[in-house]
Formats: C-alpha cells, sequence, structure tokens
C-alpha cells in the first residue's frame, strides 16, 4: 500500500473528522498517532518519531502555527502539511513561509487528497519509503493544486481577500543580516502588486535575494508570491537538512522554480532576477528568466548593468535553462535588482527605501539593493 509503515502525526481537534482521516490513512497502510490540541501534538512528537505532521491551523490549548514553529525547532527534516479553513489565508502564508509543504482546504471530499499531499511532501523532503512507496511517490511527482486553485478562485473574486494575503508576505525596507543589509522600494498602482521581492541566508555563508514581477498583473499575482515563497521555502529546509544545494545555484534554482510554477496550472509568467552572494568571498552568481528586470552593480552614484543571458519567463512552455554570471563585489560595490524605469533608477540612486507604497504617480516596480558589510 502507498503508505506502509509511515509514521504519521495528525493533529485535529475535531474528533469525527479525526478518527475518520486516521482510519483512512492506517487503512492505506499507515501508522497514525492522534493528538486533539496544539499541546498534546508537541508532547508526541518530542517523544516519539514521525515521517510527517498533519495539523489543523484552528487548535487550541496550543495553536497550529506556533506548535509548528516549536516542532521544527526540535526536527527541522520532518515535513508537514496543514489544514486550514478558507477564512484564515494568514495563516496559510504564514504556514507556508516556515516551510509547510502543502495545505488543505475544509472541508475535504476527497480522502485521497490527503494522501497525495503526504506522497508529495515526503518526496520533496527526501524521506525514505520502502519500495512500494517509492514507487508511487513517483507516480505523484507533482503537488496537488485543487486547494491553491480553489483559493486562487476566491482571491481573484476578492480584492482585499489578494491584497490582505500579499501584505503578510513583504518584508520592511531595511532588513540586517550577518554580514549584509537588504533595502527596497516597491511601488504599486492598485491594490495588488504585481512584483515581489526577497532574501533569505541559507546558512552561515550565503544570501540569496530576488525580484520577481508576475503576469497577468491581477489578482492572480498575490498566489504567485505565496507560492514563489513557498517553492523557496522547500529548498531551504532540504538545505538546512543537507539535502539540496540547488537554492544557492541560480541556474538550478530557476529551473526548478519553472517547473513548479507551470506544474501549478495557474498559468502565471514570471521575469525573476535570483542572486545568490557568497558572503565570504562577496562573489554574486546571477540568473534571470524573463527581461522585464534587470541587475545592476552600483558604486557610488553610478549604475552598471551585468549583460545576462536572454531567457523565457518562467512558467513558458519553450523556457530553457539559462546562463549564469558570476562577479565579485570591489570594495564599495553593491548589488541591486530593478525595473528599467527611469525614476526607479533616480530613487535608487537617491536612497529612497519605503518599502511596498502606493503611489499612483510612479510607475509600478521598484528596485532592491544587497550592501556587503565588513
Amino acid at each position: 500500500m502507498a503508505l506502509t509503515d509511515v509514521n504519521i502525526l495528525f493533529v485535529e481537534d475535531d474528533p469525527i473528522f479525526r478518527q475518520v482521516v486516521a482510519d483512512f490513512l492506517q487503512g492505506q497502510g499507515a501508522r497514525v498517532q492522534q493528538a486533539c490540541n496544539g499541546s498534546e501534538g508537541l508532547t508526541l512528537f518530542s517523544d516519539k518519531i514521525f515521517d510527517i505532521v498533519i495539523a489543523d491551523l484552528g487548535l487550541p490549548v496550543l495553536g497550529g502555527l506556533p506548535m509548528l514553529k516549536q516542532m521544527q525547532s526540535i526536527n527541522p527534516a520532518v515535513p508537514f502539511v496543514v489544514i486550514s479553513g478558507n477564512d484564515v489565508m494568514s495563516d496559510v502564508v504564514e504556514a507556508l513561509r516556515i516551510g509547510a509543504s502543502d495545505y488543505l482546504t475544509k472541508p475535504i471530499a476527497d480522502l485521497f487528497v490527503i494522501e497525495h499531499a503526504i506522497t508529495q511532501a515526503m518526496l520533496t523532503a527526501a524521506m525514505p519509503l520502502n519500495v512500494a512507496g517509492q514507487s508511487h511517490l513517483h507516480e505523484m511527482n507533482e503537488l496537488s493544486y485543487q486547494e491553491l486553485t480553489d483559493n486562487l478562485q476566491l482571491l481573484e473574486q476578492n480584492v482585499q481577500a489578494a491584497k490582505s494575503v500579499q501584505q503578510q508576505l513583504f518584508p520592511a525596507s531595511h532588513v540586517n543580516y550577518p554580514n549584509a543589509v537588504i533595502d527596497y522600494s516597491l511601488f504599486k498602482n492598485n491594490d495588488i502588486s504585481a512584483y515581489f521581492i526577497d532574501s533569505t541566508m541559507v546558512g552561515e555563508r550565503h544570501l540569496v535575494m530576488y525580484m520577481a514581477h508576475f503576469h497577468p498583473e491581477d489578482n492572480s499575482a498575490a498566489f504567485g508570491c505565496v507560492l514563489l515563497r513557498s517553492f523557496v521555502n522547500q529548498k531551504l529546509k532540504l538545505f538546512r537538512n543537507g539535502l539540496s544545494t540547488t537554492l544557492i545555484e541560480p541556474g538550478n534554482m530557476l529551473g526548478y522554480l519553472h517547473k513548479r510554477m507551470v506544474r501549478s496550472g495557474l498559468h502565471i509568467l514570471t521575469d525573476i532576477v535570483y542572486v545568490c552572494i557568497d558572503l565570504q568571498q562577496r562573489v554574486g552568481a546571477v540568473g534571470q528568466a524573463g527581461n522585464g528586470l534587470r541587475c545592476y552593480l552600483r558604486h557610488d552614484n553610478h549604475l552598471m548593468p551585468l549583460v545576462l543571458p536572454s531567457a523565457l519567463q518562467l512558467g513558458d512552455v519553450n523556457w530553457h535553462q539559462v546562463g549564469v554570471q558570476r562577479r565579485e563585489l570591489q570594495l564599495g560595490e553593491k548589488l541591486c535588482i530593478g525595473t528599467y524605469h527611469q525614476q526607479h533608477r533616480q530613487q535608487l540612486l537617491d536612497n529612497r527605501f519605503t518599502g511596498l507604497i502606493y503611489q499612483s504617480d510612479i510607475d509600478a516596480g521598484g528596485f532592491m539593493q544587497l550592501t556587503c558589510q565588513a
């Protein structure tokens, strides 16, 4: 059977739903431990070894998100799938941010959706299964996006919901890292920004940052942000567990993101510049898809565009692997990503970093800047 000998911790406060799901998973060959609240789930997780955790986000005593964060600190190698109601998208976004492999929305009419989410999460996390299980996992080599699609339809109909989801993802305009600083400004003319930026430390040595532009420029861009962040978090989790270095390889990372965006079925095309900096060597590796964004080296008040190989947007069926340019940052040089508009370039040179703002008299877009520190 597909889940033979997989140890599952299922944390759910609804006793009827919890038992129905547990019986189904056991019928598929899994061993299931049940917990009725976050505190009980955390205790079981601390005392026993599990292959995967499935958790409702709306738990009593200790909420689903605090429980999962503590579980991550105990054993970050264990993947988890979250279950949520349609009205708590901010919690879903946070769960994806901290590394959730997938999420499901209630009501769940087909319990095989849960099985599919488990097999895909374990495949992504490179968890060992028996031969029969491995065979089934390869058959399920695509994420189950029915829930993503359902929620995308909700977001397309509800601008405020899309706006709320997106605002959860944007960082502050100034982010300090060990030996580096990220500053940015993004301008939007509508409630939803078609542009997205993010950055994260990868281990003690590397920092990655990227800027993306989604097409179409509508509410689906909010979900494009969710997808992009969740895919990056998956590779970050694998890196931390010593299972993959893709995150610090821009060419391979863009290939991975392209495949995931295509498989999402959401028909989102994405311009992106993706950068990995080795902070010890001060060497940056830069990959680009699409032509809507540009990477610059900045020295004082001068911006020098990096010449990057031409590539189609992520999500284009004709997309192919991109080339990568490596560049050592000289003393005083900064690495920037931005749109082409002259007003954006001038604001960058004026060091006007405001984060994400609505400003109708400026073209949508913006810029981000990496400054290495001694």
